[in-house]
């Protein structure tokens, strides 16, 4: 194993300099006071003329109280340092004595979490780590790994829709962008059409790219989950549509989240109002991408709260989800909501958490 050689604390290094000053303080005193100097022989790089003695004729030369040197005032000055903030790193979200329940007048879902996205705090809850569908939350995670295993390079590349691909998603009723049987559509368009319109289509485009098929990536992605440390997440697919072994909680989708808003191009995406994608020949003015969480809101309906990235989710079983990151003061948040009975309570059991849990 490697050996990693760590720099010195700021209270060893405080510590090893407060010793040599006062080494020098001593040093300097004795010099001052003694009665005799001895010349000792040393070691010059490159000396203009003999500088010492031979070794055989070492000698004393005394010195008298008039020809004694002024006893120099030495001070000792120690320098305060502020010791060097650590970043604070959090595996799981916890709780403490403040984590509040979420009341049902806030919060009209089954389910439901606010984290401090910043110290992993759970300021308020509401059965928070029980199994939910995510629905199309688990975009945020095809999101992560489709963007995690892209280069710079690929974001121009070419996808074909094909029939296969896009037949079972229309059979099956899911959001797509809107791509039409033998369109390319380039992997940059398809982040985008992934999170705003929620497109299947996209997240299936993306996966046959990355990974050969949808069976494939979704294994990277219950891989990520792993890495995350995530103990009660599961994926069947890429898209959000429901499966009995589809699964996640509130607390693991907010991991989840915080994961991908600490990507910079996952967090621009997530972030995105509204997007064009590039000319084809299906359609030449491109396809017009909005962001369903802000077709629903500002993000600035909560006094001194900007909610400034999000998902949606829907499915029957599942109900509707919102997983969103706001600021205040510069401080982030995370909160999630599993299992509203319209969209817009999610929306606004969303409002209500950061209006009356945030510190």
């Amino acid at each position: 194993m490697k050996k990693i050689k760590r720099y010195p604390t700021a209270a060893q290094r405080k510590k090893k300099k407060t010793i040599r000053n006062l080494a020098i303080s001593i040093s300097a005193f004795a010099a001052a006071c003694c009665a005799a100097v001895i010349v000792i022989s040393g070691l010059d790089d490159e000396p203009s003329k003999p500088a010492i003695a031979p070794a055989d004729s070492v000698s004393v030369t005394a010195v008298t109280e008039a020809t004694l040197p002024p006893i120099a005032e030495v001070t000792v000055t120690h320098t305060e340092t502020e010791p060097e903030e650590e970043p604070i790193i959090f595996t799981r979200p916890m709780k403490t004595e403040n984590t509040k329940e979420f009341s049902d007048m806030h919060v009209t879902a089954r389910n439901g979490i606010l984290i401090d996205a910043e110290t992993g705090e759970v300021l308020g809850r509401k059965s928070s780590l029980k199994k939910i569908y995510p629905a199309s939350m688990t975009k945020v995670m095809t999101l992560l790994v489709a963007v995690e295993n892209l280069t710079e390079s690929d974001m121009e590349q070419k996808v074909t829709m094909t029939y296969d691909m896009l037949a079972p998603l229309i059979a099956d009723n899911a959001s797509r962008v809107g791509y039409e049987v033998d369109e390319e559509a380039s992997v940059r368009d398809m982040l985008y059409g992934l999170i705003l319109p929620s497109g299947a289509d996209a997240a299936v485009g993306l996966s046959q790219y990355i990974a050969g098929n949808e069976e494939n990536f979704v294994k990277l992605m219950n891989e990520k989950a792993a890495e995350l440390g995530l103990e009660e997440t599961h994926f069947e697919n890429c898209t959000g549509l429901h499966g009995k072994s589809h699964y996640t909680t509130c607390v693991e989708m907010s991991m989840i989240m915080k994961a991908a808003m600490e990507n910079p191009l996952c967090k621009e995406i997530l972030s995105t109002y509204k997007y064009t994608t590039e000319a084809t020949e299906q359609h030449p003015d491109g396809i017009p991408l909005y962001s369903n969480m802000f077709s629903r809101m500002y993000g600035d309906e909560v006094e001194d709260v900007i909610i400034l990235s999000g998902k949606t989710g829907y499915t029957d079983q599942a109900a509707h989800c919102l997983v969103t990151y706001a600021e205040k003061d510069d401080h982030g948040y995370i909160s999630v909501i599993g299992g509203d009975y319209d969209k817009y309570a999610a929306v606004y059991s969303t409002f209500a958490i950061y209006e009356n849990y945030l510190p």
